[in-house]
């Protein structure tokens, strides 16, 4: 198999994450017919078909689920060279990817953005906002190079650095700020508005309300944090968020903010990225601007 070629294996990588062609070809920047024929002479090259295809999408084979997982791995190795050269060769970050998940993007993105480009002089951010098993699983296959999330994450190819942590606040309506903070076992008789599933903010406020998943009709669930905060102003229930979205979130919201007594709900927020990086220091770097902007941010908001 001398004929394989890595933009045919980059092709493949598309195609298999997509489904389709049309999208991979966007993707790879080619025409749907060129993307075809391309994988076509890959399957030729190989002898096995990599693809079941349909009228209106494509499925990996057996063989191709097989193959799928080398390629990544191949190609994931290309990437780390690139990192490799791109580190050796500059002492400042060009391009950096990160993933952020959800319930810190909208708060902290802002600042991370000016303070990065203020230490790094021309460099490209590329962001990606989704949920922390998503970032983990594109971190591992190298189409990320950092990401924010929630620690820990319990995965032995990353490293984890820890740069805050951050309390959790009660969010009720408006009309009942003056009234005593309800301990926390007794949150579980009222109605709870969370995230969907998928959050590990959700899992953490229920971890501290003790709530399990017997009791799935007292709790709503929201998409975001925004949405939350505005269906308790309408009266609809409680919920906790974290107090780096209270400057942001209760703004036009009818609510009040409730801090808990000790022992109070927290999270640690850190980086992540991977232990084979040659870009380790540079990320590091990194690390002490996103340490600034919280910094910086508490500073403004008296604590956040």
């Amino acid at each position: 198999m001398k004929n394989l070629t890595l933009k045919q294996l980059r092709y493949f990588e598309a195609l298999a994450r997509d489904g389709r062609f049309r999208r991979a070809a966007e993707a790879c920047a080619i025409s749907q017919p060129a993307l075809s024929m391309q994988i076509k002479e890959l399957e030729q090259e190989l002898g096995s078909e990599l693809f079941e295809r349909s009228a209106r999408e494509v499925k990996l084979t057996p063989f191709g689920q097989s193959f799928a997982l080398r390629v990544r791995e191949i190609l994931r190795a290309v990437d780390e060279l690139g990192e490799f050269a791109r580190a050796s060769r500059e002492s400042f970050l060009t391009r950096l990817r990160i993933g952020i998940i959800p319930t810190i993007a909208p708060y902290l993105l802002p600042a991370i953005i000016n303070d990065l480009n203020e230490t790094f002089a021309g460099i490209q951010i590329e962001v990606r906002e989704t949920q922390t098993g998503k970032l983990v699983h594109e971190l591992t296959q190298g189409q990320l190079d950092m990401a924010i999330v929630a620690l820990p994450v319990s995965e032995p190819s990353l490293t984890e650095l820890e740069l805050f942590r951050e309390e959790f606040v009660l969010v009720r309506r408006q009309e009942d700020g003056d009234k005593p903070v309800p301990e926390r076992e007794a949150l579980r008789e009222m109605r709870l508005l969370l995230l969907e599933e998928g959050h590990c903010f959700r899992d953490q406020a229920l971890s501290f309300c003790k709530v399990g998943p017997a009791r799935p009709r007292e709790i709503m669930e929201g998409s975001s944090l925004s949405t939350l905060v505005q269906m308790v102003g309408a009266g609809i229930g409680i919920t906790l968020i974290p107090e780096m979205a209270v400057p942001v979130e209760t703004r036009s919201a009818h609510v009040s903010i409730s801090r808990f007594p000790s022992p109070q709900p927290s999270r640690t927020v850190g980086m992540v990225w991977r232990n084979s990086t040659p870009m380790a220091r540079q990320l590091q770097e990194v690390a002490e601007a996103v340490r600034r902007s919280v910094e910086t941010m508490r500073a403004q908001h008296a604590g956040w």
